[in-house]
């Protein structure tokens, strides 16, 4: 059974990686605070160990006594509960602190004895300096703004650690959700469903007639898996109930390629009725139906435009069950006894049939051997259970992963008249009481005293207070969200409402539980909103067992305003890597369609931020390297050769102009070099003018010659000025003389 306890919505436990917390496959070996629930597996908590271990081995004994408590008290607050207001990093997009928020008594605890390991818990050189010296500055800057979240009060806030982990409840007591947006821009989005042939894609179904598949990065196909918009019976009126209403795809559909859908037509453009035909997926593409292969199974004739019926799904026995209205108009009005409780129509009823062989009388499908009205011969044989008046949205029970409990139960939502909707359970043979009961009242008080009704009550009832319109929903039984395992959630479609029942084993009841939107706090991860639009048509599961329903904003089957939402539990999630599915791979043919959210989400951020990189820690103090800088060494000769400095600073003023603008930089030392090459040309050529002026003037005085071969070498005192001037070295020039 579940437990569903209150957690204040003021509280928000959110993890370092801006996730709910969870509570760990493994025990932690470390970290054993948190090992019922917090923010770390056993692979984050033995890392924390070891740096733990690390720092401890670059401590003096002394140092290690007095301090290994506090020390590993600190760095275990990244698998608190409330790492993220620990570390402010409740915003994924401002720089998470390296040390947790301190109270401030427990820090000036921890500065008395322990302040000579702060440089190896943080790069933050102001946090080093003054912890070395400065206890008040050191703990005002360990501080937290909400003295709440800070470290060890975050344990003692009662109303931070009751029940932590549970479903966040509101004062009303209603349990907070909140929800993700996965698709969009849909007419009447009447179903969603997948194939169980584990590519996780996801179908859905537009009330107009075309069938989308959607891949599991969340994308479209560009051209729909079915378009039988040409066949369908619908209209753009407000509420109009016609149209494409349900499908189901075989068991073993990954082998055989077999689906079956449920929808309207209109023959002779008189006569209304509601077809369920097999299909098959095309032989050359995985993402498309056979347009050629329908086969019309089964036609009803409906009376009226209104009550269609139009679930169809399979049972755990491998049979099609389908679900049928009761003809329309208000009151059943057809027979003595309406067509809910005729036993000979197929109005009103849930009907099971075998799909995988036809009748020896040539009916497009066979009898199960235990339908319960075999052996009435006023009976229609196809009669599962009777006495249903609309009913919409049902689905089977997967059962608890661990326990199998509940596994194969099929709920439903069947519409109301004037005053109720229900809940029900489907057993075989049963009667829903429709039109004698409406929920747990009379509704005909002739049929609801006869003592033959034998009528199955429902598990739940509403009064039209709350709703007027019943969606069914299911049992969640996905990985993502473990609180809400059990829980069956529903909600209506004309007041927006959603909710859930939780059953009560020993008692065989079942406790209604009002599911609202969590506040904005409850909601603050990213990618998360806290609203949808009003009008829910049905509820979905995916191949995961994660579940999510279709709402849209304006009720018209040619109103793109459809929108398909996943619920999530901000309140704790499973543990990181326990919900990773592997889908096979989809061979995609056509074009694909990238999804684009629409709604405005809590944290209103564009993408969801990866987790922050690992927190680097220095384990022995290194000797800080002064940085000199020394003059730039250029070398050239007299000709136009290119000169490339080694590095050259800026003054203070340029920097200080060009700060973050790296591209200036090195535009401003292009333009450096540029001119510095210039005044060295000038130069070169000054110096080498009045070297040549200087010869002409010795050979004028006819100095005696001077053996080229022997040059003696000349003393450094002797070298001439002009020689090597502003660094540069010339060619030296022997000088001859002519004979």
């Amino acid at each position: 059974m579940l437990l569903v306890a209150i957690q204040p919505a003021s509280a928000h436990p959110q993890c370092l990686d801006f996730e709910p917390p969870f509570k760990p496959s493994w025990h932690l070996e470390f970290c054993t605070q948190y090992e019922q629930f917090g923010c770390c597996d056993q692979k984050t908590d033995n890392m924390i160990a070891e740096r733990y271990w690390n720092i401890i081995d670059q401590l003096e004994t002394e140092g290690h006594e007095l301090c290994e408590d506090k020390l590993k008290e600190i760095m275990c607050q990244e698998c608190s509960p409330y790492a993220a207001h620990l570390y402010d990093a409740e915003d994924p997009y401002t720089p998470v602190r390296e040390l947790p928020g301190l109270c401030f008594s427990y820090c000036q605890e921890f500065h008395g004895t322990c302040r000579h390991v702060v440089k190896y818990l943080t790069e933050n050189q102001q946090l080093r300096d003054t912890s070395e010296r400065d206890v008040t500055t050191f703990c005002s800057m360990m501080d937290l703004s909400d003295p709440d979240y800070c470290y060890p009060n975050v344990l003692k806030t009662p109303d931070l650690n009751s029940n932590l982990g549970q479903v966040a409840e509101d004062p009303r007591g209603c349990l907070q959700v909140c929800l993700t947006e996965v698709a969009n821009n849909l007419r009447n989005p009447v179903l969603m469903l997948h194939s169980s042939d584990g590519t996780h894609r996801m179908f859905i179904a537009e009330q107009v007639g075309f069938v989308w598949v959607y891949l599991p990065d969340g994308s479209r196909l560009e051209q729909p898996f079915l378009d039988m918009s040409g066949e369908v019976m619908t209209t753009p009126w407000l509420g109009d109930e016609r149209g494409f209403l349900g499908m189901a795809f075989h068991p073993k559909y990954r082998d055989n390629g077999r689906f079956f859908i449920y929808y309207s037509i209109q023959v002779n453009s008189k006569v209304e009725k509601v077809r369920v035909s097999e299909m098959k997926v095309s032989a050359l593409d995985m993402n498309m139906a056979d347009p050629y292969s329908e086969r019309a199974i089964l036609e009803i004739e409906e009376p009226a435009a209104n009550h269609n019926g139009g679930q169809v799904l399979f049972g755990l026995d491998g049979y099609l069950y389908i679900f049928t209205g009761d003809g329309g108009k208000a009151g059943d009005p057809f027979g003595k006894y309406g067509n809910a409780q005729n036993k000979s129509a197929l109005l009103g009823k849930v009907l099971r049939i075998d799909v995988d062989g036809r009748d020896s009388s040539g009916q497009q499908y066979r009898i199960p051997p235990d339908n319960p009205l075999l052996q009435d011969p006023a009976a229609r044989p196809e009669v599962y259970a009777y006495g249903v008046r609309n009913m919409w949205r049902c689905s089977v029970d997967r059962g608890d992963p661990v326990s199998r409990y509940g596994r194969g139960r099929i709920f439903c939502g069947d519409v109301g008249q004037n005053r109720y909707e229900e809940i029900d359970i489907i057993v075989k043979g049963g009667n829903y009481g429709w039109r004698a009961k409406e929920g747990f009242e009379c509704f005909d008080l002739k049929l609801c005293h006869n003592s033959s009704l034998n009528d199955i009550l429902p598990i739940f009832a509403y009064s039209h207070h709350v709703g007027k319109s019943v969606t069914g929903g299911y049992v969640y039984r996905g990985c993502e969200s473990p609180n809400l395992n059990g829980l069956y959630i529903f909600g209506d479609f004309m007041s927006g409402r959603i909710m859930a029942l939780e059953e009560d084993k020993s008692a065989g009841s079942w406790k209604e539980r009002s599911v609202c939107m969590g506040e904005t706090k409850t909601c603050s991860f990213p990618g998360l909103i806290n609203h949808h639009h009003k009008f829910i048509i049905s509820f979905a599961e995916d191949e995961a067992g994660e579940l999510y329903f279709l709402a849209t904003a304006y009720p018209s089957a040619m109103s793109p305003s459809g929108t398909v939402f996943k619920f999530m539990d901000p309140s704790r999630r499973a543990p990181p890597g326990k919900c990773k599915q592997k889908p096979l791979p989809v061979k995609v043919r056509g074009k694909k369609v990238p999804f684009v959210p629409r709604e405005l989400t809590v944290l209103d951020t564009a993408e969801k931020p990866t987790r922050p990189p690992p927190r680097t820690f220095k384990l022995s103090a290194k000797p800080t390297v002064a940085r000199t800088t020394t003059a730039a060494s250029v070398s050239t000769t007299t000709t136009s050769r290119a000169v490339t400095p080694k590095w050259k600073s800026l003054n203070k003023k340029v920097k200080k102009t060009n700060k973050l603008q790296p591209w200036k930089i090195k535009q401003l030392l292009k333009k450096q070099q540029k001119k510095k090459e210039e005044t060295l040309r000038q130069k070169s050529k000054t110096t080498v003018g009045k070297l040549v002026a200087t010869e002409r003037r010795s050979n004028a005085l006819k100095r005696p010659a001077v053996n080229a071969t022997k040059v003696p070498a000349r003393k450094p005192a002797q070298k001439p000025v002009a020689q090597k001037k502003n660094g540069i070295k010339l060619k030296e020039r022997g000088s001859q003389c002519k004979p």
